[in-house]
């Protein structure tokens, strides 16, 4: 193989792996961890500085949104569709959960992290709107 004109990268099978970067943007993987298990989720996230786009490649998925205010006041779900791109934007509040087989591309800026990214600890009744949305709309099943 020419590695000067064909980059490839495969993924594991647990967790969030960066797959390809360019410039300023990256591809990753997004695999079932533990800590995406509904009961176990404790905060969600926004970026400051960059979109991120889910595709759901396998499996099942649900992403949690808490909207864009300073904080997560409530919380929403949508059932993520295999081959259709998902973008939230840059300071929205999200979260996802998944089937223990599922893959989900990711495409965001490729120094997205820490330093650019906040995190929102659920008080316990968001936690609880979280649980009941992730009931309403994923079949608990595949968990």
């Amino acid at each position: 193989m020419q590695e000067n004109i064909l980059e490839v990268a495969g993924f594991t099978t647990t967790g969030f792996k960066s797959l390809i970067q360019y410039n300023n943007w990256r591809v990753a993987t997004l695999c079932y961890v533990d800590d995406l298990f509904p009961v176990d989720i404790a905060s969600m996230e926004r970026h400051l500085e960059t979109d991120e786009v889910f595709v759901l490649l396998k499996g099942k998925a649900t992403l949690m949104l808490g909207g864009a205010e300073s904080g997560v006041r409530s919380v929403k779900s949508n059932s993520l569709e295999p081959m259709n791109a998902y973008n939230v934007k840059r300071n929205a509040w999200h979260g996802v959960i998944m089937s223990r087989d599922a893959v989900i591309l990711l495409v965001e800026n490729e120094d997205t992290g820490s330093a650019n990214t906040e995190y929102f600890q659920l008080t316990p009744a968001l936690k609880q709107i979280y649980l009941t949305e992730s009931r309403t709309f994923a079949d608990w099943q595949w968990l």
